[in-house]
């Protein structure tokens, strides 16, 4: 089935949204990245759109337009579905305009964007675009979408955003691919131009077809070079490209498609192939700063529905639609369910209405409770709120979806603004206001709930009450050295301090002399200085449209030392003599969760030359007794890395081996040694002075579990003379080594490998699953070379209800050979298949379509058949046999076995008119059992009948030892009897009866299983 175009593009515009980043939009920037998505929307069916706007509802919504696991997280459930209110077609609408500007399509070009232009005798077609394929959604067919798809060259055909007047986009592309074929209008290059000699052989032809002399090549060849040696270009503020040698050429709002055919109609490129290219680069500084705080707002839309599972707060005021469980207790037990009506009054049974609307759920609460127990007798009341209304409210001024909304009782004014998709770019975030009858009730400034998480000020909304979204105020701009850089709505913050304040203060390499730059008074703009440390100048005033800079300290360590890696706070540290390592990290509450406190890296350069080396501390060492030799003394430009035991140290370790091995020479080999085996981390790390085993253990992270702590080897390797190099091996008692012991300890020379053997036997943990009637069932850690009846005693045996006959005992290992076979039978019966249909004399065979048709039902059968991996086995001859004995099986991890109740039924399966399961009765042979279930069919074999035993194995017609015919067959309880097809009617598919085989065997094992 050929997709629509326009339905393609709609799967494109839904998958898109997960692709392109959110657009880096500036304060009150308008739309000018893409295409105007109320344009792209009114180009779409009406299918499409519907699919659209269904998508953003979420998948699988309900009418309400919230997911299903969207409900579960809210912790609501079908009940509760009226209380999601529902979006209508302008709000999804209006969320798809809101995605299409945040993400957009088909990007433009705009003023100082950056572009590459390419530009030769002819280009390569450049991959199909978005853009193409939205221009065949209107005036292509299906059939043509496929052959633009299918034929990338075609897709530069329509590099004007639409093909030829009259030109297919199938005939497009056979004509871009004929050989020596002219080029069509607008197609940006012809492939015949390649075929007509640019390799010198003969006479070279230009794009519009016309023949070049060595004149005109040469001064083609000029302009491309000239071209391509000022690459890439920015347009000016004004979408304007200027090319050496040429008139200013504007570019602003087309595509790169377009632009290019704008460049095209210069006469200079008659003869040449040119393409524009836009760059998207991500904005920096203070045109990359995006307006702080309504990312909130962005993502996936959602209802916003509050949980209604909380607590209802003690200053809920009770209304008309309330619901309140009243549980009546002592001398009458019952519970009811009270709605207040639009009076606001309910009616309790035996004491008449009760006036609550209008009052505090705590005052109702305690109202109804005494009145019960001073009216009735002996009986008492708990007051709980069961449901809360709808109220409706009104969102509006500058928020993405103003109107009016249905909303639960319980929410607030952030829930009112979620709902309505949130504050658009020119609104505020600081000055939201709730009105109700008219006044001003309360002003909501988002920056205390995103910034302080202070929430005060969320009032709880009422019927009736509007939420109104006055315009942005003053904004600052502030980038740098800063914890949040953002453009900043400021309120009350006049000061620099103030607004760095806001801005989450400064990082810890940030330069205390920041720049303020603004529009003065005379229109011009200036940058002033301002000194963060003084408080005149930290009190410097700011106002709107300023934009505040803070650099970042050079990274030079002349008198310092850096701290990185795992830890909370990286950075430099002033350095003076005697630093030790304890006085730059003074407690393990510095390193972040899962840091190594054993194998701290430390590289140093050595201030002469700069020759770098490495030494290693042991922190939990050097806290437990700072200023000893562990709390190792630091030296300027000393870098210390604290590693994450949970991730792997190669990637920081191997800059700093790089640089031990290219300071290396044949003098001076490079420090660098190796550990493999039970560490828990193995990898090369640097040689430091006087390092021994215990360092090395100590550097892969200490011994693994399954390590062996008796002997280790250490292979070392010495050139000899300068002519050979030879291998050392040296026997090591790891034990006394890692614990520091004089008599073991040998220092590490380069090149040194440590390897840590393995604890013999150590293996992980195997276990078994007994399923079924056994007394206690359940999974079973295994010994090595346990057997099937010791793990059965150990779970108490069987049940008085066992059917040890019709026992299934699965193996995983099994269940993987039988998946091969499974997949090469598959491979096999496809190869047959294809080659018996692309057979003529096949085709003129009676009955071979429908042998054909039969034989691809049974592929498809067997492609999502699922083996089993059943071992046979005779369970009660293992329980019989002593424990050992040869019924008995050595188990291993991941056996299952599965002991079913006892089976009173003879199942028939396979070629016969009605498969079922009977009733077993001793009296009945095969052939009986078959005529029970209405006979065999036309296509069955009974030549090749067979009984699967309960236990797996297989009985045919000629027994094990003796012939045994069909109608004498002994048939006992749980028996399965197989009819199979006949084959032989179809002698062109010999793998058929292999088919039909592991279907049957596959059909008995599971229907095995299934009888528990």
């Amino acid at each position: 089935m050929a997709l629509k175009p326009s339905t393609l593009l709609a799967c494109l515009v839904l998958g898109g949204f997960q692709l392109f980043a959110p657009a880096q939009r500036a304060l009150g920037q308008s739309n000018s990245q893409g295409l105007d998505p109320s344009q792209v929307l009114r180009n779409l069916d009406p299918d499409t759109q519907e699919a659209i706007m269904n998508r953003l509802g979420g998948q699988g919504t309900d009418s309400n337009g919230m997911g299903q696991q969207q409900m579960q997280r809210q912790g609501q459930g079908p009940q509760n579905e009226r209380r999601l209110p529902p979006k209508s077609d302008a709000q999804r609408k209006r969320e798809l305009e809101r995605l299409l500007e945040e993400n957009p399509l088909f990007p433009v070009l705009k003023g100082q964007d950056w572009v590459i232009v390419e530009v030769d005798y002819f280009l390569p077609p450049r991959p199909i675009s978005l853009q193409t394929l939205a221009s065949l959604g209107a005036a292509s067919s299906a059939q043509n979408l496929q052959a633009l798809m299918a034929n990338p060259a075609a897709a530069a055909l329509n590099a004007g955003g639409g093909l030829p007047t009259g030109t297919t986009a199938a005939q497009a592309a056979a004509a871009a691919l004929a050989p020596g074929a002219a080029a069509v209008p607008g197609a940006g290059f012809a492939p015949g131009a390649a075929a007509a000699g640019l390799n010198g052989n003969g006479p070279v032809y230009s794009i519009s077809g016309r023949k070049l002399t060595d004149d005109d090549k040469n001064k083609l060849q000029e302009l491309i070079e000239l071209i391509r040696s000022k690459n890439p270009y920015q347009l000016s503020r004004d979408g304007v490209l200027t090319l050496p040698g040429f008139a200013p050429i504007p570019l602003m709002g087309l595509t790169d498609d377009q632009a290019t055919l704008r460049l095209k109609t210069e006469p200079a490129f008659r003869d040449l192939d040119i393409r524009l290219t836009r760059l998207p680069l991500k904005k920096t500084g203070f045109e990359g700063l995006q307006p702080f705080g309504y990312d909130l707002f962005w993502g996936e839309m959602s209802t916003f529905a509050p949980v209604l599972n909380v607590p209802v707060p003690s200053d809920y005021v009770v209304g008309p639609g309330d619901q309140l469980e009243v549980q009546l207790y002592g001398n009458t037990n019952r519970s009811l369910t009270l709605i207040v009506g639009r009076d606001g009054i309910i009616n309790l049974p035996q004491l008449g209405p009760i006036s609550v609307g209008g009052q505090l759920f705590t005052s109702v609460k305690a109202t109804i409770e005494s009145k019960v127990e001073r009216q009735m007798i002996g009986v008492r009341a708990s007051v709980s709120m069961r449901d809360t209304r709808s109220i409706n409210v009104f969102v509006v001024g500058d928020v993405n979806s103003p109107g009016s909304y249905t909303i639960s009782g319980l929410s607030t004014v952030t829930s009112a603004l979620f709902v309505a998709g949130g504050v658009k770019p020119i609104g505020s975030m600081r000055r939201i206001e709730l009105r109700r009858h008219g006044a001003l009730v309360r002003t909501l400034d988002l920056y205390d709930l995103l910034l302080h998480g202070n929430n005060a000020d969320d009032a709880r909304l009422q019927t009736g009450d509007v939420v109104f979204i006055p315009p942005v105020g003053p904004t600052i701009g502030v980038d740098g050295e800063v914890r949040r850089p953002a453009i900043y709505e400021v309120r009350d913050e006049a000061t620099a301090a103030a607004v760095i304040e806001l801005a989450g203060g400064l990082t810890p390499e940030a330069d205390l002399t920041a720049e303020l730059t603004r529009i003065d008074a005379t229109q011009h703009r200036v940058v002033l200085p301002v000194n963060l440390q003084a408080a005149d100048s930290r009190a410097q005033r700011v106002r709107n449209g300023d934009l505040l800079r803070v650099d970042r300290l050079r990274p030079t360590l002349d008198s310092a030392v850096l701290v990185q890696g795992h830890v909370f706070t990286t950075g430099a540290f002033a350095y003076r003599p005697g630093l030790r390592l304890s006085d730059v990290i003074h407690s393990v509450d510095q390193l972040k969760p899962s840091a190594d406190i054993h194998y701290l890296l430390i590289r140093r350069e050595a201030p002469t030359d700069r020759r770098v080396s490495v030494v290693s501390a042991d922190l939990a060492a050097a806290l437990k007794a700072p200023g000893s030799r562990a709390d190792v003394e630091l030296m300027p430009r000393d870098r210390i890395t604290v590693f994450d035991l949970t991730s792997g140290r190669d990637r920081i370790i191997q800059p700093l081996l790089d640089e031990l091995r290219a300071q290396s020479s044949a003098d001076r080999p490079s420090e660098v040694v190796h550990v493999e085996g039970k560490v828990r981390i193995p990898g090369d790390y640097p040689l430091e002075p006087g390092m021994t085993v215990a360092d090395l253990v100590r550097a892969g992270g200490g011994l693994a579990d399954e390590a062996y702590r008796g002997r280790a080897e250490l292979a070392r390797y010495r050139v000899e003379n300068g002519v050979t190099r030879r291998t050392q091996i040296m026997d090591l008692d790891l034990e006394q080594g890692v614990n520091g012991d004089p008599a073991a300890k040998v220092l590490l020379e380069p090149f040194d490998d440590l390897s840590v053997k393995e604890v013999s036997s150590w293996a992980e943990r195997a276990t078994v699953t007994l399923a079924g009637e056994v007394r206690f069932p359940g999974s079973y850690p295994i010994r090595k070379g346990e057997t099937l009846k010791s793990v059965i005693s150990r779970a108490g045996g069987l049940t008085e209800f066992a059917f040890p006959e019709g026992s299934v005992f699965t193996r995983e290992e099994i269940k993987m050979r039988e998946q091969e076979q499974i997949n090469l039978l598959v491979t096999r019966t496809q190869t047959d298949l294809t080659a018996q249909a692309s057979t003529p004399t096949t085709a003129l065979q009676t009955g071979a379509a429908v042998a054909l048709a039969m034989g691809q039902s049974l592929l498809a059968q067997l492609r999502v058949a699922k083996p089993v991996g059943r071992l046979v086995i005779d369970l009660p001859l293992t329980l019989r046999e002593p424990q050992g004995a040869g019924a008995d099986v050595s188990l291993r991890d991941g056996d299952k076995l599965i002991v079913p109740r006892f089976q009173q039924q003879v199942t028939v399966i396979g070629e016969v008119q009605n498969a079922t399961s009977h009733l077993y009765r001793p009296s009945l042979s095969r052939d009986a059992y078959i005529s029970m279930s209405g006979g065999a069919t036309r296509m069955a074999d009974p030549g090749r009948i067979y009984v699967v035993r309960a236990n797996g194995s297989v009985v045919t017609n000629d027994g094990s030892r003796w012939f045994q015919h069909g109608s004498s067959m002994n048939v006992k309880p749980g028996d399965t009897i197989v009819v199979p097809l006949d084959t032989e009617h179809l002698p062109s598919l010999p793998f058929w009866q292999g088919v039909t085989s592991i279907l049957y065997n596959i059909a008995v094992s599971v229907a095995a299983i299934h009888y528990l």
